[in-house]
């Protein structure tokens, strides 16, 4: 009976030693083994097993991209203005074995150095520069960060400066530059929109003007071309009358050479013709002299007329 219970005893602890020796390391992780203390090997992602009582996990390691926001640090520009500065720095993990070995605490070790990379650069910089150049600080943080950080198996992949707190009188005068600019520009502003609205309202005179000179040479135009169609037309109007009046005067005549009048009448038409050519105005006329028998003849016609009863 001892014996069964040994036996199940025994059974039990190897169980659980095996167990033991039985490791998971889950996804973005990393193990580190030794054996004795010292150094053996580095487990990725996946099952495994070690040796009992010889090796054991001294250090277990997170490979995904870390983000460290370390509090303000004093710092003192070119010109003599010491500001307060806090950093965020993204890292991560790229060598197990050599962030386990290669420094005691790695996240203070990259604080004091990113504090004395931050002094350093930040030396160099004057105050407006300071705070017009964070892309130019961040860059040069993260590539001396990246190359201190290399032999801890360490990758500093980006660092960002999050605050920049001047002193408070810089603040106040900083305030006061930026009310300063701002009502300059206004003032700015202000001359460049009352110089637009009287180029604008230049400008729309002078289209005024040009319209207005336009519509009078339209109206110009349209009175010329309206003259000169009343003119036409009284033209058109006058060589039709002549038209008419030559036209009848062919048509008497016609009528006359179909009528085939003795030389009587041609004398008396003649007589008329000159009557209507003196129409009472004319103070002397001088008649041909065959003319002027006929024009006897009529006479004597006319004075036997008044005497018969």
């Amino acid at each position: 009976m001892g014996f069964f219970v040994a036996f199940v005893f025994l059974f039990v602890l190897v169980l659980i030693i095996a167990a033991s020796c039985i490791k998971i390391v889950p996804q973005a992780h990393a193990a580190i083994v030794e054996c004795l203390g010292a150094y053996r090997v580095t487990w990725g992602v996946g099952i495994h097993f070690k040796r009992p009582f010889v090796d054991r996990v001294a250090r277990r390691v997170n490979l995904k991209e870390q983000v460290v926001d370390f509090p303000p640090q004093p710092v003192i520009t070119k010109d003599n203005v010491t500001m307060q500065i806090d950093t965020v720095v993204f890292f991560q993990i790229t060598d197990p074995k050599l962030f386990a070995y290669g420094v005691e605490n790695p996240i203070m070790a990259i604080e004091n150095l990113t504090a004395t990379t931050l002094r350093n650069i930040i030396g160099d910089l004057e105050l407006d520069e300071t705070l017009t150049s964070r892309e130019t600080i961040n860059t040069k943080m993260r590539a001396s960060l990246d190359v201190a950080t290399d032999p801890w198996g360490i990758k500093v992949n980006r660092v960002e400066l999050k605050n920049i707190i001047p002193p408070a009188a810089i603040q106040d005068a900083m305030e006061k530059q930026m009310k300063a600019e701002r009502e300059r520009r206004e003032v700015i502003l202000k001359a460049e929109g009352e110089k637009k609205s009287a180029i604008l309202v230049a400008e729309g005179k002078k289209e005024s003007a040009i319209l207005d000179a336009e519509a009078e040479k339209q109206a110009a135009i349209l009175r010329a071309e309206a003259q000169k169609e009343a003119m036409i037309r009284e033209a058109e109007g006058q060589a039709e009358a002549i038209l008419k009046v030559q036209q009848a005067n062919a048509d008497g005549i016609r009528f006359l050479k179909d009528a085939d009048p003795n030389a009587g009448v041609l004398h008396l038409k003649s007589l008329e013709a000159f009557a209507k050519a003196a129409d009472g105005k004319a103070t002397k006329i001088i008649i041909p002299s065959e003319i002027q028998g006929t024009a006897g003849l009529a006479r004597s016609l006319m004075e036997v007329v008044r005497e018969e009863p």
